[in-house]
């Protein structure tokens, strides 16, 4: 078994797969393996891992997809072997995601009273950062002049640019050059915590408090600040290619799930009508 995940794990990086990837896959082969109690892999059938992929039918879609892809990959990638499982991909049932009004939003601010978090929080929402990618943010990686930013080795372990909103701006400025002392400067995580940098546990704990004090009754959680902030942006006339950039998305149908719930249809008039 160690032999088979230490194979992955370094085709894996090879190929600059992220390090959540990377776990998820090795993880499944190993339930699989323990599972299935296969002790030489070379003697693994297509048709253990449909049994295997049939007996999770009562985990969620994404959750069996995720299987899928680990097992492939080690039977493709790694072992070499065919593995046209006759198995559907199960579907993610496509739903509104969840988001807060521009009032929502701004009730959430004012119910932070500690200036830290409450810089953290718009900070979150007003770049659309995912919250992994604001804890592991350094002060090298902003940009002030430009009002902009990088985000480096994001989702997929890809870089991206974020902006720097002029709401913030001056307050960002502050908050680095107030504690140099504590030495926030250059390769330093711009917001620490007790080992590092701030855990994503206590993002969530502000977004608690905060949203119980202004009587938000959503769950609010900091995806739903990167959907706020693509919603906003929608509204207030991006285009879907320009939120796609911001968000990261390699795919627009990603970003358009986002979206599709408030792109405008009615009213809109058929070509015909102009010939």
């Amino acid at each position: 078994m160690i032999d088979i995940i230490e194979k992955m794990k370094t085709e894996m990086l090879r190929r600059k797969y992220s390090i959540r990837t990377i776990t998820a896959y090795c993880d499944v082969v190993i339930k699989f393996l323990k599972k299935t109690r296969i002790e030489d892999v070379r003697r693994i059938k297509k048709s253990d891992i449909k049994d295997y992929l049939n007996s999770l039918h009562e985990k969620s879609g994404s959750t069996i997809n995720v299987h899928l892809n680990a097992l492939k990959f080690m039977m493709e990638e790694i072992l070499h072997k065919n593995c046209y499982v006759h198995i559907k991909y199960s579907k993610v049932p496509l739903k509104e995601t969840d988001w807060l009004t521009k009032e929502e939003t701004l009730s959430l601010f004012d119910a932070i009273e500690n200036e830290k978090h409450k810089l953290m929080i718009m900070f979150l929402y007003s770049s659309g950062m995912r919250v992994s990618e604001l804890v592991n943010l350094k002060v090298c990686d902003i940009d002030f002049n430009k009002n902009s930013g990088i985000i480096r080795h994001g989702k997929g372990n890809k870089d991206r640019i974020f902006i720097i909103a002029q709401k913030i701006k001056r307050d960002l400025m502050e908050f680095i050059r107030n504690n140099k002392t504590n030495n926030l400067t250059g390769n330093a995580y711009l917001f620490k915590g007790r080992n590092g940098h701030i855990s994503q546990r206590m993002i969530q704990v502000i977004l608690n408090n905060a949203a119980e004090k202004a009587k938000i009754t959503k769950n609010v959680h900091p995806h739903v600040l990167r959907h706020s902030f693509a919603k906003h942006l929608e509204f207030n006339g991006s285009s879907p290619f320009t939120i796609q950039a911001l968000l990261g998305h390699s795919d627009l149908r990603t970003t358009m799930r986002y979206l599709h719930t408030s792109v405008p249809v009615i009213g809109v008039k058929s070509p015909i009508d102009s010939l």
